[in-house]
């Protein structure tokens, strides 16, 4: 049993080769966009909320070595903002609004979605885009609505839901490493 649940995985986690030149791209943008004062701005629902948190995290404490804090925020740990947001208005625009508040040159939104067509992720990408920051899609299954209005969309080509989630855990590390590598001062 244990033998085909992993077989299943390593399927979903094989289709990442198939977007690696996307993942290196989506890598050296964010990249120059820090190093011109850029922040990274991460947003997602449920597993992907706290996907988003572990991400941001990852670069302003540290991934592998002590360095200095990259600017790296999730835009779902203000629980007073997230609650108070969707009482007066609604949850589709509760990080469109947070979008409009922060946006500025050389940022980075990152959605991440195993859907591809969370509503809230989809507005905050098109507020963004507004405001002509770069936007990269975290996405799952065909990459739904979300796919064709990011910048760069890393869609993951598997409908289960964990397995999504794993190979995004796999491409978010990845981005990480390859940050805090080129950013150690």
């Amino acid at each position: 049993m244990f033998k085909i649940f992993l077989e299943k995985h390593l399927e979903a986690f094989n289709t990442l080769f198939s977007i690696q030149n996307e993942i290196e791209n989506a890598c050296l943008e964010i990249d120059k966009r820090i190093k011109n004062g850029g922040t990274i701005y991460w947003m997602g629902n449920g597993g992907s909320a706290a996907d988003a948190q572990h991400y941001a995290a990852e670069l302003m404490v540290r991934y592998k070595i002590n360095r200095k804090p990259i600017r790296s925020v999730a835009l779902t740990t203000d629980s007073s903002l997230i609650t108070a947001h969707s009482n007066d208005f609604e949850y589709e625009t509760v990080f469109s609004r947070q979008v409009e508040a922060h946006a500025k040159d050389n940022d980075v939104f990152i959605g991440i979605s195993t859907s591809g067509n969370s509503m809230n992720i989809q507005l905050a990408i098109q507020a963004a885009k507004e405001k002509k920051c770069l936007t990269i899609g975290m996405l799952g299954n065909d990459g739904g609505n979300i796919s064709k209005i990011v910048d760069i969309p890393l869609v993951v080509s598997n409908a289960v839901t964990a397995n999504i989630q794993e190979c995004h855990l796999v491409i978010g590390h990845y981005i990480c490493n390859y940050i805090e590598q080129n950013n150690q001062n």
